[in-house]
């Protein structure tokens, strides 16, 4: 049996039960917690901070969240537009003249935050140190020509999200995407979440592992056999030509600015972001419920030209679809690839937090989020 810390208001042990199964289905690291009519009820950790290590995962590890990332962002969007800093309707030129290059002079603000704009990719190649530095990718990205007709599909922008949304926002507040993190979220709430992970903070950091190979005759991972294939846009997507799946866990990327994919927290940082979108968190409420109303409006559903399955999208924020159910109808968050989620369930009154550092394929429902998930709304 795994060693598991922290904390379960009575009534909630299946949910730690569930996390110590999790152990026999692979998971080496992680932790998860859970918020309810806007207290903790689930803050516990286990584990080991890499597989074979034997330094526990403790409640004061950090992880790398992947594009749980996008779902901090689009709520600081979310509290500027609340503020009548930022138009969702207004063209993104308004904001970043140069981004209206290439016959993107009418694309709205909206389409980048909802997958529509056409740009998960550039056909540059740039190299890693120039990726980090800003600069480079949004002038690319300025430059690009769509790679379909704006708003009339959707294709996940896994790692160009970061890009585009973070420099509309940088245009209008002369923040950095992690400034801005801060100012709008971690410091308010008192969370660990970074973009630009402050070097003193790095030892607290456990290590991705890769998912491994399925056993042999299994069927192959599709979104897996889709990042294989060096023609195909998943692969130009997530910029594999790149090396950005071999730098996971170099600490120069930590370091970057790569608002769609590089945040680093913990289970109990994402489930008080979210629950501070439902209610009053110790006196902080991130976005109000019309805010929450307009934000979780569907923008996108069908076929995702990106991830090849069907994918919903609100403003920025993932809705429940098959691949990545939350807690079903009426949940908003977001997934990271490998297994991290955060998410909101305002009907059931839950927020929920889950960070892992043993990454599985993304093409399917992680086991291990679902049992969890499962668990907490059986204790509701």
């Amino acid at each position: 049996m795994v060693d598991v810390g922290g904390t379960v208001a009575p009534g909630f042990e299946p949910v730690r039960e569930a996390f110590e199964a999790n152990f026999q289905r692979g998971e080496v690291g992680a932790s998860c917690c859970v918020y309810f009519d806007g207290r903790p009820v689930v803050d516990i950790w286990g584990g080991r901070r890499a597989p074979g290590s034997a330094e526990a995962y403790t409640g004061e590890t950090l992880q790398l969240v992947a594009s749980a990332t996008k779902g901090a962002m689009a709520l600081c969007a979310l509290r500027l537009s609340e503020r009548g800093e930022l138009d969702f309707d207004a063209p993104v030129a308004e904001y970043w003249p140069e981004f209206g290059a290439g016959g993107k002079d009418r694309i709205p603000v909206r389409w980048l935050f909802s997958h529509q704009a056409g740009l998960p990719a550039v056909d540059q190649t740039i190299a890693m140190a120039e990726v980090y530095r800003w600069g480079p990718m949004v002038e690319a990205l300025a430059a690009q020509e769509p790679y379909w007709e704006p708003g009339s599909a959707h294709g996940y922008h896994a790692l160009t999200y970061g890009w585009l949304v973070g420099e509309v926002l940088g245009r209008i507040t002369g923040l950095t995407p992690g400034d801005l993190l801060e100012r709008e979220i971690a410091g308010p709430l008192g969370v660990d979440f970074w973009v630009g992970l402050p070097d003193e903070e790095h030892g607290r950091v456990a290590p991705l592992t890769p998912a491994p190979a399925p056993p042999p005759g299994a069927e192959p991972d599709p979104l897996t056999m889709l990042l294989l294939d060096p023609h195909g846009l998943a692969f130009k997507a997530f910029f594999v030509p790149n090396g950005l799946f071999g730098v996971i866990n170099d600490p120069d990327l930590w370091r970057a600015q790569l608002p769609a994919a590089n945040g680093i927290a913990n289970a109990r940082g994402l489930a008080r972001m979210y629950a501070a979108c439902l209610g009053e968190v110790d006196g902080v409420r991130l976005i109000k419920p019309e805010t929450v109303a307009v934000a979780t409006v569907q923008q996108t559903t069908g076929r995702d030209r990106v991830l090849g399955f069907s994918s919903r999208f609100g403003l920025g924020l993932q809705l429940s679809f098959p691949e990545r159910p939350m807690a079903g109808e009426g949940s908003f968050g977001h997934y990271g690839l490998g297994g991290s989620v955060g998410f909101a369930h305002p009907g059931q009154g839950i927020a929920f937090g889950y960070v892992v550092n043993q990454m599985l394929p993304g093409g399917t429902v992680d086991p291990r989020s679902k049992a969890l998930i499962e668990a907490t709304l059986g204790c509701l």
